[in-house]
């Protein structure tokens, strides 16, 4: 009984060294290792007022990418954010499963326009979140941000993906 004890400590030991180590939870608390899964890229917002807001965007294009989506991430400066992009325009629905910031979500149709909104979203939820009409794009933002740039559905994302 003893042996097995100390086994099973010894196992434990074994996982955490990876998961507890300094490093790794520094990573999991900034960016969540966002940078070394995603390209990044620039997005411009023009808000319902016309006003142009730019952010940092990370880009989740694989269906890998798009499952994993901001999971794990624990803080995102301000004007960065994750734009998912399908490959075509289908009713598409989000989840806050290991996500632990709130997110404004934004739904986006194929020209850009905003179709919906879905703001101050709860951490950890497994509830669907969907667009209300099908949509290419959708875009998570820190909660707050689109109330604070005036993010709705009289705003286009303007995305120019670099094709080289």
């Amino acid at each position: 009984m003893r042996f097995a004890h100390r086994s099973l400590l010894a196992v434990l030991l074994v996982l955490c060294s990876g998961a507890c180590s300094p490093q790794s939870t520094a990573k999991s608390n900034v960016g969540g290792g966002l940078n070394e899964a995603f390209t990044q890229d620039t997005l411009t917002i023009i808000n319902d007022e016309g006003i142009h807001h730019q952010f940092d965007v990370y880009l989740a294009l694989a269906p890998e990418q798009q499952s994993r989506g901001l999971m794990f991430v624990r803080q995102m400066p301000q004007t960065t954010g994750m734009l998912f992009v399908y490959e075509a325009n289908e009713f598409h629905s989000m989840w806050m499963k290991n996500t632990y910031l709130s997110l404004d979500i934004v739904f986006a149709r194929a020209d850009g326009t905003v179709s919906s909104v879905i703001r101050n979203t709860e951490p950890l939820s497994l509830r669907s979140l969907s667009s209300t009409e099908p949509v290419k794009y959708v875009l998570e933002l820190n909660a707050g941000a689109a109330r604070r740039f005036k993010i709705g559905t009289g705003s286009r994302l303007v995305w120019a993906p670099d094709e080289s």
